[in-house]
């Protein structure tokens, strides 16, 4: 385990302080939220355009959720990993599980966790149109809407059992060629 996933404070007991980001990944756009230093809430941050084919440590779109990671100081990064209501996974599971495989790669060592995110984009959606927006204009932010519900259902969780959620991402290495990460 990750020294950055054990700790002390007023969040849940073995889990610790430390802002939380969530993410929600789609073939068009990935939406963002995080927490405040304690677990309690989750709040949206951005949504970013997704870059043309296969995510890579110099993707666009993963390199503007890294710097939101870094900017954060993020202890944790959950991404919602969609299921079929059956709990079988499809295509769009496995393109979850890559994407956070190169996020994970990108932000070592901060761990990243699959979270099973069945129905949070139909929760975003039930709740902007709960808080009074058109569904014409969801669109906008619906992605972000869904990672708050991600990292929300990922929190409610911590603090029920007191440990992290969810499945730990292995950091592969990049493909030959590919740049490696610098900084932290």
């Amino acid at each position: 385990m990750d020294g950055r996933e054990s700790g002390t404070g007023p969040g849940p007991v073995g889990v610790g302080r430390g802002v939380r980001v969530g993410v929600d990944v789609g073939s068009v756009r990935v939406g963002v939220a995080a927490s405040d230093p304690d677990g309690l809430i989750a709040t949206p941050v951005e949504t970013v355009r997704r870059g043309e084919g296969e995510p890579g440590p110099a993707a666009t779109d993963v390199l503007q959720v890294v710097r939101i990671v870094e900017e954060r100081g993020a202890a944790v990064v959950y991404v919602g990993l969609p299921r079929h209501m059956s709990g079988a996974e499809g295509s769009a599971s496995q393109a979850a599980r890559t994407y956070a495989g190169v996020l994970a790669h990108a932000v070592a060592p901060v761990p990243v966790r699959l979270v099973d995110e069945r129905l949070s984009t139909v929760s975003a959606h039930q709740a902007l149109h709960a808080a009074g927006r058109s569904g014409r204009r969801h669109r906008a932010v619906v992605d972000q809407a869904a990672a708050v519900v991600i990292l929300q259902s990922a929190m409610d969780a911590e603090r029920t059992t007191g440990a992290r959620s969810g499945e730990l991402v292995t950091s592969d290495p990049p493909s030959e060629g590919a740049p490696a990460r610098s900084g932290t």
